[in-house]
């Protein structure tokens, strides 16, 4: 593929999804659009650009973008966040006035193994919340991948990543080969599409924002909106959490690290504070 072409395809990738791809990320672009090169009978990467640069080719320019979003989730991925959610929600249920439900929101949500972790997290708490409903949002910028997290059916490989067994046996039904999630947890999670590059006021408050392992692939002005955009949505004594390897440090000053803990930050203006 010629510089020109792949600068372009790289160009429609960040401009859509705010993904970007270095010049050594043409082994991806080949073994992630191989299918639809092949069903549109587009011969190669540099013709693919050629296509995508004439009128009438926005269907195929969403469907490169999605392909070529980074899908990689697991039950309970790092553990640590998940242990730190559950020290924190019953402090946040003491605080909130009668009826109001606890707001949690999965950015890049993938097929929703992280949102329904969450679900589980907070079932599992039980009365200890006494009886705060906790309402999920799960988001993705993949139409495929929020179908599937819509269905709540997984493989034997994807439970056995990161999923206790315990919670295996409580929290899922065997259906043939497969496994489906319990009602009342595909009931604590809402789906939604939505891309990380847009305003996320339209989704409201949340108490809880997850945006983990998101930030890694964008550039520098595109993490500082992006986290900015965050730090506007949860509430001021909520948590973000990031990866273990994204960091808020010289992007922003509107989220401070918690006291002890990797991952995890909130508003800043507040006393540090320790889940």
């Amino acid at each position: 593929m010629t510089p020109d072409n792949f600068n372009f395809l790289a160009g429609l990738v960040k401009a859509r999804s705010g993904i970007v791809l270095t010049a050594d990320k043409g082994y991806m672009l080949e073994t992630r659009l191989g299918t639809m090169l092949r069903r549109e009978a587009i011969a190669s990467l540099d013709a693919l650009a050629v296509r995508l640069r004439a009128a009438k080719a926005e269907a195929l320019t969403a469907e490169m973008v999605e392909a070529l979003t980074t899908n990689e989730s697991s039950f309970f991925r790092d553990g640590k966040p998940f242990e730190h959610l559950k020290k924190l929600l019953p402090r946040l249920a003491a605080a909130r006035p009668p009826g109001q439900p606890i707001r949690i929101w999965s950015a890049a949500c993938s097929s929703g193994q992280e949102a329904y972790s969450i679900a589980m997290t907070a079932a599992e708490l039980g009365p200890v919340l006494g009886g705060r409903r906790v309402e999920i949002l799960g988001t993705d910028i993949s139409k495929e991948m929020l179908d599937r997290a819509k269905d709540g059916v997984f493989t034997q490989f994807e439970v056995q990543r990161g999923l206790p067994v315990q919670m295996l046996v409580k929290h899922f039904r065997q259906d043939g080969a497969r496994w489906r999630i319990a009602p009342e947890l595909r009931a604590m999670v809402r789906w939604q599409s939505f891309n990380l590059l847009e305003s996320p006021r339209g989704l409201g408050r949340f108490d809880v924002v997850f945006c983990r392992n998101v930030l890694i692939y964008f550039d520098s002005p595109t993490k500082s909106r992006v986290i900015a955009a965050l730090a506007g949505q949860v509430a001021a004594d909520g948590v973000v959490y990031l990866g273990g390897a994204e960091t808020v440090l010289g992007l922003t000053d509107r989220l401070v690290p918690t006291v002890g803990e990797r991952g995890v930050y909130e508003p800043a203006g507040l006393t540090a504070r320790t889940a």
